[in-house]
């Protein structure tokens, strides 16, 4: 491997633990408009965009319901639950491991399927822009996770050649995604990843900690 000098991380389940409130809002429009979504069915859609989440349901319940309008109103009920649940946290151990990497003078860049406004929110609560010399959202790109244009852009935004860079992902959808941007890939699996094989990962770690073998 050679040397690294770029960090691309995902965000949800890699940085911040938002899942659970994601999923909150998910079933709350689910509920909201009737709908019945199995485990298996929601699991399917980690690591994309709202926006092709949705798109993907109202295919698949064949709804006439605007997809766009159905991410607002999802939007509204995570805003909601981010304002209020006192569970929201940084994953154990990545403070330490950003850390440990700008110190190195690592460039950091984040590539998240979340929308610009919900990276926002959770760098300013956690105090981390200053640890990141960019920051990119799936929600404002027209292809999604495992398409790998998010990575692509997060290597030309970092200036680094992809052969520098890895890639930190904890879904399935975002391993694909990196594998196809032809980037290493270090899959995290946690007790929030379950459901993911994260089969074609390069390296599977799951402390922070491994990753200073790396680096």
């Amino acid at each position: 491997m050679k040397t690294i000098s770029c960090v691309i991380f995902d965000m949800d389940g890699v940085i911040v633990d938002t899942e659970p409130l994601h999923k909150k809002a998910y079933f709350k429009t689910f509920e909201s408009l009737g709908l019945t979504v199995s485990e298996t069915l929601y699991h399917s859609l980690t690591g994309s965009s709202t926006i092709n989440a949705f798109q993907q349901l109202v295919a698949h319940f064949q709804l006439t319901d605007d997809p766009q309008k159905l991410v607002l109103q999802k939007r509204a009920f995570f805003v909601t639950l981010f304002e209020s649940d006192p569970s929201l946290a940084l994953i154990d151990g990545v403070e330490e491991i950003i850390k440990y990497f700008y110190n190195k003078d690592i460039v950091l860049v984040l590539a998240s399927s979340a929308s610009m406004e919900t990276i926002n929110r959770v760098f300013t609560r956690f105090d981390l822009n200053q640890y990141f010399v960019g920051k990119l959202s799936g929600a404002d790109l027209e292809k999604s996770k495992p398409h790998p244009e998010i990575f692509e852009n997060a290597a030309r935004k970092a200036n680094t050649p992809k052969e520098n860079c890895i890639i930190i992902e904890d879904s399935d959808n975002g391993v694909l995604a990196a594998n196809r941007a032809g980037i290493y890939c270090v899959g995290y699996k946690s007790e929030h990843s379950k459901l993911q094989t994260l089969a074609t990962a390069n390296l599977v770690i799951k402390d922070f900690s491994e990753l200073k073998k790396l680096i």
